[in-house]
């Protein structure tokens, strides 16, 4: 459970469908520092747990997290490539990590509150990833590498709702997330400064400044490593030309 108004609906939906539910909460970023993991989204999930009537436990990877989400990340940006930490973060962690600890607990489904929905190949009966119902609020896109296996024990409660209908169960519910407001940036990187992010965690010798020069090799200026621009992008450059 992430501490927003997805995720207690979700179980919520799965309560009042009849399964048994534990409420899990990952601890992931060190320090609990971004946008997840702080002690006030600890707090909102247990206070779900707590009004729905289901135990609540948060587990610690955020050890797991800097391996498998955070150096990758860095690693990705100092190369001059764009990472999808979420999709790294849905794979190796909530669906892998987290699927093993519940398990463990003795847990049958996964559900989370993710925007997407699960089919069935009529063909083969082996389950596949829609969209959600809600086009703007679609999460298929962090969620594509999750094969039939993984889906095979998978729910998601609110793939078929619009945010505001998800608001409005909780508001019913007397759920104080229904309000909670949410965040856009990726969870890890305070204030969404990902190039500070990155400059603070990669290896010295990784980040190379170093000249911006046109067609006919003149500089233009300089810049300070390509984490801190997209190729193809002006932005981020500093300069005045086109």
């Amino acid at each position: 459970m992430s501490g927003g108004v997805d995720s207690a609906v979700a179980a919520a939906r799965c309560r009042a469908a009849g399964h048994e539910v534990i409420g899990i909460s990952l601890r992931l970023a060190a320090g609990g520092g971004g946008s997840c993991c702080s002690l006030d989204d600890f707090h909102d999930a247990g206070a779900v747990a707590d009004r729905l009537g289901f135990p609540h436990y948060v587990f610690d990877l955020a050890d797991e997290f800097e391996r498998r989400v955070i150096r990758p990340f860095v690693a990705e940006y100092v190369a001059g490539r764009t990472p999808n930490p979420c999709a790294r973060c849905n794979r190796h962690l909530k669906f892998g990590v987290l699927w093993e600890r519940a398990r463990a607990l003795g847990a049958r489904w996964l559900a989370t509150g993710h925007y997407a929905r699960i089919g069935t190949d009529p063909a083969t009966g082996r389950p596949y990833l829609r969209t959600a119902a809600d086009a703007a609020k679609d999460q298929t896109y962090f969620l594509f590498a999750l094969g039939p296996a993984d889906l095979a024990h998978t729910l998601f409660p609110v793939g078929e709702l619009t945010k505001a209908e998800v608001r409005a169960e909780a508001a019913a519910l007397g759920l104080a997330v229904a309000d909670k407001a949410e965040s856009m940036e990726v969870c890890f990187v305070p204030g969404g400064d990902t190039a500070g992010f990155v400059e603070r965690h990669a290896p010295a010798e990784a980040l190379r400044p170093g000249p911006i020069v046109d067609e006919t090799g003149r500089e233009l200026g300089r810049h300070a490593g390509v984490h801190r621009f997209t190729i193809g992008q002006r932005r981020g450059l500093g300069l005045p030309s086109g």
